[in-house]
């Protein structure tokens, strides 16, 4: 049973929040962009074009703001439409990898709710999912007396945790963890602040999620086939540096080698991402085979975002990531944000698994 349950009185301390410093700076999101980045039959609807088209933002709110706006129109995970919901991650992130990022993880808590099928969800909150662990910090949930848990200690990797009005955490209660929706504006939530020092996503704490039913729930590995969707989308707003440049200017053979690398690249994570968006509706993603399936997306999305951001830079050199602020600040956000992968951690256990499997996957 798939089970949220609501606390009413807390004391969440998150380690790793900065509610201050230099706004988010988010491009106004054109029709172009917000449509096809993952190819024939991805397009996003109208409805939600037209819904980040009208967002003109400048800072980390704004990027809140939208978020809230698409996830209201969303399609959730396995409904039949999870490609037009991984196109409109990658297509944000095509832009803005901020925004993607807050959108992804409000989009992630909303289908978590979806999926339990028993927490009502607040009209217009924003939320995030705060279900990472950290040695030396503990966040303990006690018993229901009637009235609602109470939860106690610090949770670490609250991403905007002091801009959000709403998350789902994962709390210790007795021998086994549980999902708590939390209101982050209760005066029990204290939020740490000057805590994140990082240069890309400046402006939004992440970390890796690895515990609790959050793990174990059907749904976790299409949320992480999602974050793969915007590791790609923002390899992709790297890889128009190198195509922008190639039509300004005569190409050398060397360059053309570089661009038809990076094609090979995004050619490649996009087949992935809508072979698995065919798997998830097709219901061929549950269990050991969802958590396989999404080992695998990840890896070659992250790999080929990895070799996008190395072809991508060979090819132009020091100065667009000097001269030109969005492309720097593009390339930065991407290389923080694909720290979420587990890299060589993530084979292993993919590699585990075809071991161990009693049919042979290929």
């Amino acid at each position: 049973m798939l089970t949220v349950c609501f606390a009413r009185r807390a004391v969440l301390r998150a380690d790793d929040v900065s509610t201050s410093g230099p706004g988010v700076r988010m491009v106004r999101l054109q029709t172009a962009r917000a449509v096809g980045v993952l190819g024939p039959g991805s397009t996003v609807t109208g409805a939600l074009a037209g819904a980040a088209e009208d967002v003109v933002a400048g800072d980390v709110d704004a990027a809140v703001r939208l978020a809230v706006e698409l996830g209201r129109a969303m399609p959730l995970p396995a409904s039949g439409r999870t490609l037009e919901r991984w196109e409109l991650l990658a297509s944000v992130a095509a832009v803005d990898l901020t925004a993607a990022r807050v959108l992804e993880a409000h989009s992630d808590a909303l289908a978590v709710l979806a999926e339990s099928g028993e927490a009502p969800v607040p009209p217009g909150g924003s939320w995030g999912v705060f279900a990472a662990e950290q040695p030396g910090t503990r966040l303990t949930a006690h018993g229901d007396d009637g009235t609602g848990w109470t939860l106690t200690g610090r949770k670490p990797w609250c991403s905007l945790a002091g801009r959000l009005t709403h998350a789902l955490v994962t709390a210790h209660a007795g021998d086994r963890p549980r999902l708590f929706a939390v209101s982050l504006t209760h005066p029990g939530v204290s939020v740490v602040p000057d805590t994140w020092h990082a240069r890309g996503l400046a402006d939004v704490t992440s970390g890796p999620i690895d515990l609790g039913w959050y793990l174990r729930r059907p749904g976790f590995a299409h949320g992480g086939i999602g974050v793969a969707a915007c590791w790609f989308g923002g390899a992709v707003g790297v890889a128009r540096a190198l195509r922008s440049a190639a039509r300004r200017r005569p190409m050398d053979q060397l360059a053309a080698w570089h661009l038809g690398e990076v094609d090979v690249e995004i050619t490649t994570a996009r087949a992935v991402l809508r072979e698995s968006a065919a798997a998830v509706d097709a219901h061929r993603a549950q269990g050991a085979d969802g958590e396989d399936l999404a080992l695998r997306a990840r890896a070659v999305v992250a790999g080929s975002a990895e070799r996008i951001l190395a072809r991508v830079g060979h090819a132009l050199g020091p100065a667009p990531l000097t001269l030109d602020d969005d492309h720097a600040r593009r390339v930065a956000d991407l290389t923080v944000y694909l720290r979420q992968h587990h890299a060589e951690r993530d084979l292993a256990r993919l590699g585990e698994s075809v071991a161990a499997a009693t049919v042979d996957p290929w």
